[in-house]
């Protein structure tokens, strides 16, 4: 009978073995995954500032929800903080932006999802910017040029349909719609 009791507990230890093992390689993915994100992210962050202005700090890591101060958050801008174990899946940050010289702030959600030796990385759900790693400039370049259109549309975006009386939308369930009675 003891024979058969070490049989079981050495099958027993060698499946935990196995569960540790593939959590262990979980782990390090979990991590190299976080880490190349968040390095994108600090470039992103850091890239854009003085794409944006030279003079002054204008561009923030910020949590992708929430409210935020002008300030960076370090691992706390990221929608993976504080779940304890590092989940192996994609991550989302915010960008803080300064936008007015009163000090307003847009905040830019961007997704990132590490493909194999890239990163893609998708603004507010529109365009998706796949980056070669490790990041080259010209890349960069590409994503910073495309956030500050982003930005940009937003707001003449926003603008134009106000200033032509398409701004607003039903409370009722349904959209209205503006019917030329041309020809």
């Amino acid at each position: 009978m003891a024979k058969h009791e070490k049989t079981v507990e050495q099958t027993e230890k060698s499946r935990f073995l196995i569960i540790s093992e593939a959590a262990n390689a979980y782990g390090e993915r979990s991590f190299d995954n976080y880490a190349q994100i968040r390095s994108i992210a600090e470039q992103i962050q850091a890239g854009l500032c003085g794409y944006l202005d030279h003079e002054r700090k204008c561009v923030f890591l910020v949590p992708p929800q929430g409210s935020f101060l002008e300030q960076n958050y370090g691992s706390a801008a990221f929608s993976v903080s504080g779940k304890g174990f590092l989940p192996l899946e994609p991550i989302s940050f915010g960008l803080g932006i300064r936008v007015s010289e009163t000090g307003d702030f847009l905040r830019v959600v961007l997704q990132c999802r590490k493909e194999g030796a890239r990163i893609d990385v998708q603004v507010e759900h529109n365009k998706t910017y796949e980056l070669d790693l490790p990041l080259k400039e010209k890349e960069l370049n590409v994503v910073l040029e495309g956030l500050y259109q982003h930005i940009l549309h937003w707001f003449t975006d926003r603008t134009e349909r106000y200033d032509h009386g398409n701004y607003g939308t039903s409370d009722i369930g349904f959209d209205i719609m503006r019917i030329d009675k041309g020809s």
